[in-house]
């Protein structure tokens, strides 16, 4: 079995967790550094690992997965506290109430749907994805990719609902922008 002999692991499983690890982090260190950390953690807790219930691969994933989660809240717990202030003081709730105006979020040019299961959507999205600038991608990617709880992502970084849901609506937009313009450029 995969999962008996330690060392084969890098060279079974190696490249498909740092490929992993970089859709998450965009770091090419900080990914090696997951990927060790990850092979590490499996070591030492290979008794807990039970083949019933998953497939080896998807276990060591699962370990990767909060491994990049911690080196992303680590990120942002280091990131000047100016830096994520600005998302403070363009949205609150009461910005409609006070006649502020709402921008219009950029209709799709071309159909996501149809383009879906498509290898090169992909790219162009993975592309999008790793253009937005933290600690954006990484809210979006807790957010939507991950699914984590809300309370639990302004828990870790120190933002409220309303900050979070901007944070994700403005990723949403600036996602939908590249999109259009990296789709039409094909």
């Amino acid at each position: 079995m995969s999962f008996s002999d330690p060392d084969k692991w890098v060279e079974l499983y190696g490249d498909y967790l740092y490929r992993f690890a970089m859709s998450r982090l965009s770091d090419p260190g900080a990914s090696e550094d997951a990927v060790q950390e990850t092979f590490l953690a499996a070591i030492k807790g290979i008794d807990n690992y039970d083949s019933k219930k998953v497939d080896f691969k998807y276990w060591l994933r699962g370990i990767l997965r909060n491994k990049t989660v911690d080196y992303i809240r680590k990120r942002v717990r280091e990131m000047p506290a100016g830096e994520l202030s600005d998302y403070d003081e363009e949205q609150n709730s009461l910005q409609k109430f006070a006649g502020i105006p709402h921008r219009d979020v950029e209709s799709f040019k071309f159909s996501p749907q149809t383009q879906y299961d498509k290898k090169e959507f992909w790219q162009i999205f993975n592309k999008c994805l790793l253009g937005l600038k933290s600690p954006m991608k990484e809210i979006y990617i807790l957010k939507e990719v991950e699914s984590e709880k809300s309370e639990d992502i302004c828990k870790e970084f120190n933002i409220s609902s309303n900050n979070l849901w901007v944070i994700v609506h403005r990723s949403r937009s600036a996602l939908k922008k590249c999109l259009n313009s990296s789709w039409m450029n094909q």
